[in-house]
C-alpha cells in the first residue's frame, strides 16, 4: 500500500529541493555572470557524481538511450539559461511561476510525440493549476509585455521537454545517478560555447559583492547537492509512475515552497489574487493525487 505513494513522496522531495535551488540561485545571480552560473550548475553536480562512482562501474548509455539523454541535456541546459536570466531580472516568485508552466506543456508534448492519452482528471487539474498560476502572478489587468517574461516562459517550455525526456530515460536500465551524470556532462558541453562567448565579451564573470569568494563556493557546492537530489528523486518518481503527465500537477508544489521562501527572505506579502492562486494550486494538486486512489478504493469495495 505504501509503495503506491513512493512516486508522490519522491516528487515532493524533488520539488522541495528545487525550491531551495531557486532561492540560492537568486542570491548567486548578483555574484556571478549568468552564463558562468549556468555552466557551474551542471559541472559541479557532475563532478560530485563522478566521486560517487569511484570504485563502481559507470555504465555508458546504450545507443537507443543516447537520443533522450541528449534531448534532455539540451532542454535542461536551455531551461536553466532562461531561468537564471529571468531570476536576474524578475522576482523569485515571478521567475518560478514562469518556470512552473512546464507541466502545462508536458501532457500536450506527450500526446503529440508519443500519442499517450490524457485523463480528464489530469486535464482538469492542469486547468485549475494554470488558473492558480495566473492568479499567483497578481492582478492580471496590469500585465505588460517584457522580454524577461518571454524568456522566463521559454524556461517553462524547455522544462516540459526536459521532464518528458527524463520520463523516457528513467525507464532504462541505467540508475538515476548514471542518467543524471551523463545529462549534466552533456548539458555543460552545450553551455560551454555560450560561456566562452560571454567571457570574450565581458572578462568579469566572477564578481562577489556582499559575500566572500569562499562563501560563494560553499553555496555553489550546496546548490550542486540540491540539484542532484532534485533530479535523482524526480527520476525515481517517474520510474514508478505510469506516465509523465500523472505527476505533472505535483511539480507545481515548487511554487508553494518558493512562496514560503519569498515571505521568509524577501519580506513581501500576497494580495487577494495571489492567495486565491495558491489555494487553487493546492486543491488541484491534492485532487489529482488523492481522487484516483479514492475512486479505486471505492470501486474495489463495490466489487
Amino acid at each position: 500500500m505504501l509503495r503506491q505513494w513512493y512516486p508522490v513522496l519522491f516528487m515532493l522531495s524533488s520539488t522541495f529541493s528545487l525550491s531551495l535551488t531557486g532561492l540560492l540561485t537568486k542570491y548567486l545571480t548578483t555574484q556571478l555572470d549568468s552564463n558562468l552560473l549556468s555552466f557551474l550548475r551542471f559541472l559541479l553536480p557532475s563532478i560530485i557524481l563522478m566521486v560517487f562512482f569511484i570504485g563502481r562501474k559507470l555504465r555508458v548509455p546504450p545507443h537507443q538511450l543516447l537520443k533522450p539523454i541528449w534531448v534532455r541535456a539540451f532542454c535542461i541546459g536551455a531551461c536553466q539559461v532562461c531561468f537564471i536570466y529571468s531570476l536576474s531580472h524578475l522576482t523569485l516568485v515571478e521567475s518560478v511561476v514562469l518556470f512552473g508552466t512546464g507541466p502545462l506543456f508536458l501532457p500536450l508534448l506527450e500526446k503529440l510525440i508519443y500519442g499517450v492519452s490524457i485523463s480528464g482528471l489530469t486535464i482538469g487539474a492542469l486547468i485549475g493549476t494554470f488558473a492558480g498560476v495566473v492568479l499567483l502572478a497578481g492582478d492580471v489587468s496590469g500585465i505588460e509585455f517584457r522580454v524577461e517574461l518571454l524568456v522566463g516562459l521559454a524556461a517553462g517550455v524547455f522544462n516540459a521537454g526536459s521532464q518528458l525526456s527524463l520520463y523516457r530515460a528513467s525507464k532504462s536500465e541505467l540508475n538515476p545517478y548514471e542518467i543524471n551524470f551523463w545529462t549534466f556532462i552533456f548539458a555543460a558541453l552545450f553551455i560551454a560555447p555560450i560561456l566562452l562567448v560571454s567571457a570574450s565579451v565581458d572578462a568579469t564573470l566572477w564578481h562577489p559583492q556582499e559575500m566572500s569568494s569562499l562563501l560563494v563556493m560553499v553555496i555553489l557546492l550546496v546548490l550542486a547537492v540540491l540539484i542532484i537530489n532534485t533530479q535523482v528523486f524526480r527520476a525515481k518518481a517517474y520510474k514508478l509512475a505510469d506516465s509523465g503527465s500523472q505527476l505533472a500537477p505535483l511539480i507545481f508544489t515548487n511554487l508553494l515552497f518558493t512562496a514560503l521562501w519569498q515571505l521568509m527572505f524577501f519580506d513581501v506579502s500576497f494580495n487577494y489574487y495571489q492567495l486565491m492562486g495558491l489555494s487553487l494550486i493546492i486543491v488541484s494538486t491534492i485532487a489529482n493525487v488523492l481522487l484516483p486512489r479514492w475512486l479505486a478504493y471505492r470501486q474495489s469495495k463495490l466489487v
